[in-house]
């Protein structure tokens, strides 16, 4: 395979080993990135050490007390600078990212698709960060809220987007006047160089001091070294809801702040009004792709026992459609797991579908063969199963999708929501009654309520986040600039008096 987006993003120099974005800085020890598309080596990235990290910390430290004095606008326009660079190299980083982590062509363009569509509302959002003017009790004076760059922020990425959720921090980070730190996943860390590269130049152009900007590498000791470390205020941590308890805990032993985005355990509900084309494409589209590795995947379909015949028939029909391959040639639909680790995992989970008395509607299973050999692809599949199977509870990144029936949209929404994760939910009618209740206090209790779309995605102008072992974080649109400031209450007196608030009396 041709790999000259390689060159294009200047990770022809790290084949030996990189950096943590600081001159001069190998530790000897290195993360070898393997393909799950055909299982070639693409490179090799340095290990950051104690030293190298404590470097970082130092040199961001310094950083940030230049840029929290630039002015929200200027820091926006740097970030628009970031927005174009990504632009221009937009067709060899999604590339990357559809080789290092497996998606297909079309997703790894849509995910630096999305972190150029953070730019820009990041741009906007720099003339807005907004506080509140209040009316004092005492004559005299007045009261208003501002808000203050918190100073580093630690990101703990995952695999499956390998960019875009570290844009969705960093670009709003840089707005509110914090420099970042950014450790990517082990499991694709030539995504995070590349990123690193781009953002730099556009840094090194408006004479930015070094330290706004920097990545460490490494596994989750590397990750340890900033959860534990009191100069980083905040870690935005995306992962498994496993890591997010850990990260949680440490954070909060030294009474730091998380901003978690964790499992999800995604449901759409098909009720008797669903238009079946767009419960097909919604369902389809959130079940197989990314193969399932998308905290948003669709993992339940909890369909009405009035339309449960034709929904699985039609979804059994659909299933055959499907193309797996390489995720670089534009005609396949799915491309391969990360890993053999998640191999393993999917393997597993059909087994106990079985045990727990599960029946497989679309069987699954690992695909060999010419195209096939890094063993890391597998098929997208089908089970039919109970509620309350112990596996149902369970968030497997792959591509598995549980059907069930329901008599009630009352107890629709009740298997939908008694599961532990909390993210994205959906439900197809065309029902109003319907619709509306599912977005009541009494419908779904997940983060993210769509009505006839699908779970999967999310567009940057909404906040993103669930609820429960999701871990209750918001990232991107909204109001979610807020979890990376501090605020603070101003109260000033121009009047020649002092008089306390509640009336109190201290005369000397």
């Amino acid at each position: 395979m041709k790999k000259d987006f390689l060159k294009k993003l200047g990770l022809k120099k790290y084949n030996d080993g990189t950096s943590t974005g600081l001159e001069s800085t190998n530790s000897g020890k290195y993360i070898k990135s393997y393909s799950p598309v055909d299982g070639e080596f693409i490179g090799s990235v340095s290990k950051t050490t104690a030293a190298e990290y404590e470097a970082v910390i130092q040199k961001s430290q310094e950083a940030f007390k230049t840029w929290r004095t630039m002015p929200a606008p200027k820091r926006g326009e740097i970030v628009r600078q970031m927005g174009e660079a990504l632009r221009k190299y937009k067709e060899p980083l999604g590339k990357l990212v559809s080789y290092e982590m497996g998606k297909s062509l079309q997703e790894g363009y849509g995910e630096v698709q999305e972190m150029i569509d953070i730019c820009d509302f990041a741009v906007g959002l720099s003339r807005q960060l907004y506080g509140l003017t209040m009316h004092s009790e005492r004559p005299g004076h007045r009261m208003y809220e501002q808000w203050h760059p918190l100073g580093i922020v630690g990101i703990i990425s995952a695999f499956n987007f390998p960019v875009a959720v570290w844009s969705w921090n960093s670009m709003l980070a840089f707005i509110c006047g914090d420099v970042c730190i950014w450790k990517g996943s082990e499991k694709t860390p030539l995504c995070s160089v590349a990123c690193q590269n781009i953002i730099q130049d556009v840094l090194k152009e408006n004479n930015v001091p070094e330290g706004v900007c920097s990545i460490i590498n490494g596994d989750y000791k590397v990750g340890e070294m900033m959860t534990k470390d009191t100069r980083v205020p905040l870690i935005s941590a995306t992962g498994s809801t496993r890591m997010g308890k850990i990260v949680a805990a440490t954070v909060g032993a030294r009474l730091g702040r998380s901003l978690l985005e964790l499992g999800g355990n995604n449901a759409i509900i098909v009720t008797p009004d669903a238009d079946m084309d767009v419960v097909l494409t919604g369902a389809l589209f959130g079940a197989v792709g990314t193969c399932g590795q998308r905290c948003t995947s669709t993992r339940r379909l909890i369909i009405h026992e009035s339309r449960y015949a034709e929904a699985k028939k039609k979804m059994a029909a659909a299933y055959k459609q499907i193309k797996i391959g390489d995720p670089l040639d534009e005609n396949n639909h799915v491309g391969p797991l990360i890993d053999t680790d998640a191999v393993d995992s999917y393997n597993a989970t059909i087994e106990k579908i079985g045990e727990q008395g599960g029946k497989m509607l679309v069987k699954g299973g690992v695909l060999s063969g010419k195209g096939y050999e890094s063993g890391c692809y597998v098929k997208p599949c089908i089970a039919e199963a109970k509620a309350d199977m112990a596996i149902v509870q369970h968030e497997t990144f792959a591509p598995i999708l549980y059907l069930m029936k329901y008599k009630t949209l009352e107890e629709a929404v009740a298997i939908q929501n008694n599961v532990p994760q909390g993210l994205s939910s959906a439900i197809m009618t065309n029902n109003l009654r319907e619709a509306e209740y599912f977005l009541s206090p009494a419908g779904s209790d997940c983060g993210i309520a769509n009505v006839n779309i699908g779970t999967s995605g999310a567009e940057i102008g909404g906040a993103f986040g669930g609820e429960k072992e999701t871990g209750g974080g918001r990232e991107s649109g909204s109001d979610s600039w807020k979890a990376y400031m501090r605020r603070q209450t101003n109260t000033i007196n121009y009047s020649k008096e002092v008089p306390l608030a509640q009336g109190i009396k201290f005369e000397l």
